[in-house]
């Protein structure tokens, strides 16, 4: 049968499983949305092209699925760069669509076109343009297949406007995606496992480090599985969170520049480092002479660029973490090791750890204590200054809400506030937290939002912001009540650029330069103009009242909360230091 190739596209994209796209229309594009009621995709309309790209990427990160959005040629195709490298930093499986002029004017400098293929080539994973409706249904597959095998990433397809009004005879095609020049390993070479199994077993203060890579593979499991059989401790990257219980005694928290006090001691004097789905960024490092340095270190990645590209590692494993996992927890039980890995002197310095690191002024890592923050508030909820505490914020919602965590979908903006969440709301399950780590993209949180509600359609799905970071993608208020999505919105207003007024203060001798953001909109208005529920709370006795109103409300709210203007992220490791040499008050 005849087809053109929007009527193509689109077919192939379901057949791929995608139920919801993620678009902003343009000219060059007006054939694919004219053919799009004949199929079974949801279209949701964005505000802005970013905020498609970041939505595509929250239900991405929130389902397990591939995310797709559609944008227009020129300005609508260099809107997506900022998500694209979000995503990209964060291993997270998409494919974008971007129209583009025909391509006997491509060259010419047409209306609205743009070598986006050459923007985008450096942080994708592949990126295509399709010259002929003849190649169209197997690129579209090969996209699908690149940006969800191996470590996942984004895609970009660049459809000019020919390709999609010309027609063929089409049938679609079933045999399985072979691409002679990408084969990812997956499973992991035994030799090299055995080898870490030796070293597991003759450990006496192991330690797990568990990354994004555990959450994408889902290995979580079988972490968790060998962690409590041997008594190992495990910590998390920032990516990593909710890999493994949070609540558990055995875990330490995140480590890293804001990692928590137990978390960086224990990979500063642990014996033996085994780290999962990890790429040791320089935010988990810290100066990397200093980091781990009485360890060995066992390295499981998918992607073996990530392997010894910037920590030496004693045995390395190219293999799918969940794979590798499974293969070394049967290596350890064919070597009988009885029960617990972990020396007793071990474990008793761990508790050393988190006893000093609650004596703090600071109380900086009650999360990590294996304690339940909703019977140990960790801080006062109100300063002498009348202001309310963030830290206070953050364990108030997670006593509202960490007992239906199945059910709760945490995202973040980019700051201070996203530190505190990770330190103070101790995630016990994957795909709970969804944040931008490795690109640290202001603005992602809010329509990252709006995608993990349409994945998870019977989710509460809160983004926690700043007010300075909220502000860059606000528009996507509107695709929020345009769809009646019941996002909630809470805002950690100190009237600064927080972590930047941070870093000003402390090695800048106070000289706040560009972080003052006294002038904002009145979000409770905002949010009322939108149709949506809007709050403030200026007084820290009806903080929990307020917070249990608008959560558990049906309908999409902002709170505003006015929270200390100059507190500060504690611990704090220092550019060119060690995890053990942190800033703790």
């Amino acid at each position: 049968m005849a087809k053109n190739g929007a009527q193509i596209l689109l077919e192939c994209i379901e057949r791929e499983g995608v139920d919801v796209m993620f678009g902003y229309p343009g000219g060059v594009t007006l054939d694919i949305y004219d053919a799009m009621p004949a199929f079974n995709i949801r279209h949701v309309l964005v505000r802005h092209e970013q905020g498609a790209v970041h939505a595509a990427d929250g239900y991405a990160r929130a389902s397990g699925k591939t995310g797709v959005c559609l944008v227009t040629s020129g300005p609508g195709a260099t809107n997506t760069v900022t998500g694209i490298a979000t995503a990209y930093a964060d291993s997270i499986p998409l494919v974008v669509f971007t129209g583009q002029v025909p391509v006997n004017l491509i060259g010419n400098d047409a209306f609205q076109e743009v070598d986006i293929l050459g923007i985008t080539r450096p942080c994708t994973k592949h990126n295509y343009m399709v010259q002929s409706v003849k190649e169209l249904p197997q690129i579209v597959r090969r996209a699908f297949y690149i940006a969800r095998s191996g470590r996942p990433g984004p895609v970009l397809v660049e459809l000019p406007r020919n390709v999609l009004n010309e027609s063929m005879e089409f049938s679609y095609p079933d045999e399985p995606v072979r691409l002679r020049t990408y084969n990812p390993n997956l499973k992991p070479n035994i030799n090299q496992l055995r080898r870490a199994a030796k070293a597991v077993s003759e450990a006496r203060s192991p330690l797990f480090l568990a990354g994004g890579g555990v959450i994408m593979a889902d290995a979580g499991a079988v972490l968790t599985r060998l962690a409590n059989r041997y008594q190992i401790p495990v910590t998390s990257t920032l990516m990593g969170l909710g890999a493994f219980d949070g609540t558990s005694p055995l875990h330490l928290g995140m480590l890293g520049m804001h990692g928590l006090y137990p978390a960086n001691m224990a990979v500063s004097k642990c014996d033996l480092l085994i780290a999962v789905g990890a790429r040791f960024d320089d935010r988990v490092t810290g100066r990397v002479a200093a980091f781990a340095p009485n360890a060995g270190i066992i390295h499981i990645d998918i992607d073996p660029t990530s392997i010894r590209k910037s920590v030496a590692v004693s045995i390395p494993v190219v293999a799918d973490c969940r794979l590798a996992l499974e293969e070394l927890e049967n290596l350890l039980e064919k070597q009988e090791v009885p029960g617990a890995i972990s020396s007793r002197e071990w474990l008793e310095q761990l508790e050393i750890w988190r006893r000093e690191c609650a004596a703090n002024p600071a109380h900086v890592c009650r999360a990590a204590a294996g304690q339940n923050p909703v019977e140990n508030p960790a801080v006062s909820p109100e300063l002498s200054t009348g202001f309310i505490r963030p830290q206070t914020v953050i364990e108030t919602l997670y006593r509202l809400v960490g007992a239906h965590e199945d059910k709760t979908i945490i995202t973040t903006e980019v700051g201070q506030h996203q530190m505190w969440v990770a330190q103070f709301y101790p995630f016990s399950r994957p795909r709970t937290l969804l944040t931008s780590g490795g690109l640290g993209t202001m603005g992602y949180g809010l329509p990252a939002a709006l995608g993990a509600q349409l994945a998870r359609p019977d989710s509460l799905v809160i983004d926690v912001a700043g007010d300075g970071s909220v502000q860059m993608n606000l528009q996507e208020l509107g695709t929020i009540a345009a769809n009646h999505l019941p996002v909630k919105v809470i805002i950690l207003n100190n009237r600064y650029l927080g972590m930047v007024r941070q870093l000003q203060q402390f090695f800048y001798n106070g000289n706040y330069q560009a972080v003052g953001m006294e002038v904002q909109p009145d979000f409770v208005k905002l949010a009322e103009a939108y149709g949506l529920d809007g709050y403030r709370v200026t007084d820290p006795s009806v903080l929990e009242s307020v917070l249990k109103e608008a959560l558990f409300s049906s309908k999409a709210a902002i709170v505003d909360i006015q929270v200390e203007p100059e507190e500060n992220v504690y611990p704090m490791v220092p550019a060119g230091s060690g995890l053990d040499e942190m800033l703790l008050a």
